[in-house]
């Protein structure tokens, strides 16, 4: 029996290609998961819900997405990506799709809880498939590619929704029910361009499998997994604030109308994925030269971590064009973080890349799903958005302290970029 042809070996036009599939994939997860955002004040209105009652909604979808990372991450490590992938999108999109038949709270929570928990599946079918096709060098910009598609799936739902929504209260449903049906068109594309031998499940060569199953007990990699957790836990807090609250920031805290606020949500998720592609591209360059890749990494993280900072500056902004521009850097420096904060895990172990992804995917969502509560309640208390901003706005710049200090020693061997 032949072996099955490893991706790395297929053309680059091919590689690149399925990347941008990913891009799409990562688009469509953000359509569905940015409706409810984008008609937050609509829905506030009609379930007469808190700012409380609202981030409790964005919580129990962070709790959903935590919890399927875990099934979604062990999943990868055994099972095809081409066909878990698509049960994973699939699903999701049917939630998203079914949301746009609400009638009460009750029933939105749970069609929240099923999309979060099937949009956790993305990032590990994602994560292995970047790391299957591409090398060491290439993989922040390929996870920047795949990252990226989030930026594109925002940019296009609030213009979506500006189309669909009327002047009637509930008429933000049918924008769920179209965005809802769009991933079917994905997947012909997907068993198109995919096949089952460039995607196969995980080896069960045993010698290989027991050198990986030791090495995920080494101190490096355990330092490395700590790690891990304190930057995703970082960077998700305030990547998730500012996409869940960003509308209503706008409406009802500096006085924008809601068609002013969807032009500006795409114009900011635009600046989000110049961010994205431009981190994972600065990164790759810098590697290049006489830089370690790491060091390229920290300091594009590093340089991330200061645009989000300048959300600090809200407070002490009014209705302008300096608070959307300010709002503009925090976004392309918030998500600019991720394609080199999964270029990290990705050095950590192959054989188990499903299950850090679907691990350090707990993390991320545990806090944040606290944090929108927190964000809510503080909004409440205050009758203001602007102490929680400068909060989150801080975090990823944190997230910077334990990569550069404790991620390499001497003591460390060269990370494998098989």
């Amino acid at each position: 029996m032949t072996a099955a042809p490893n991706p790395l070996h297929r053309s680059a036009v091919w590689k690149w290609t399925i990347c941008g599939l990913l891009l799409l994939a990562s688009a469509i997860n953000y359509m569905d998961r940015q409706t409810l955002a984008n008609a937050a004040v609509r829905i506030t209105k009609e379930f007469r819900l808190s700012q409380e009652q609202y981030g409790h909604i964005e919580a129990v979808f962070a709790y959903a997405f935590a919890a399927g990372s875990i099934v979604f991450g062990w999943a990868a490590d055994r099972f095809s990506v081409r066909w878990l992938y698509a049960i994973v999108l699939t699903m999701w999109s049917l939630a998203g799709l079914a949301t746009g038949f609400v009638h009460t709270e009750q029933e939105l929570l749970w069609c929240r809880m099923a999309l979060g928990f099937f949009e956790a599946g993305h990032w590990p079918c994602g994560i292995r498939t970047t790391r299957a096709l591409l090398d060491a060098r290439e993989r922040s910009f390929g996870n920047s590619v795949l990252q990226s598609g989030t930026s594109v799936g925002a940019i296009i739902t609030p213009l979506i929704m500006s189309a669909l929504m009327t002047s009637e209260l509930s008429s933000w449903r049918t924008a769920f029910q179209v965005v809802g049906i769009t991933g079917f068109g994905w997947l012909v594309l997907w068993f198109a361009l995919v096949r089952s031998a460039d995607l196969p499940a995980p080896g069960r060569d045993e010698k290989s499998a027991q050198a990986e199953g030791a090495g995920i007990w080494s101190p490096v990699f355990i330092r490395r997994m700590l790690i891990v957790f304190v930057v995703i836990a970082c960077i998700n807090t305030t990547w998730q604030i500012l996409r869940a609250w960003l509308p209503k920031i706008l409406q009802e805290g500096r006085g924008y109308s809601e068609a002013e606020t969807l032009w500006f949500t795409s114009a900011w998720y635009l600046a989000t994925d110049v961010g994205c592609i431009g981190a994972g591209a600065l990164a790759v360059w810098l590697g290049r030269g006489r830089m370690s890749v790491h060091a390229a990494r920290v300091i594009v993280f590093a340089s991330c971590g200061l645009l989000c900072v300048s959300c600090a500056l809200t407070p002490w902004l009014a209705h302008g064009w300096g608070l959307l521009a300010v709002f503009m850097l925090a976004g392309a420096g918030a998500l600019g973080v991720f394609p080199l904060y999964h270029a990290f895990t990705q050095d950590l172990s192959g054989r188990h890349q499903g299950k850090i992804t679907g691990i350090a995917g707990v993390v991320a969502w545990m806090l944040p799903a606290q944090a929108q509560q927190f964000f809510g309640r503080l909004a409440d208390r205050t009758h203001s958005f602007d102490q929680g901003l400068m909060l989150a706005s801080c975090l990823p710049l944190i997230a910077v302290v334990p990569l550069w200090l404790f991620w390499e020693s001497k003591s460390d061997t060269p990370s494998s970029s098989s």
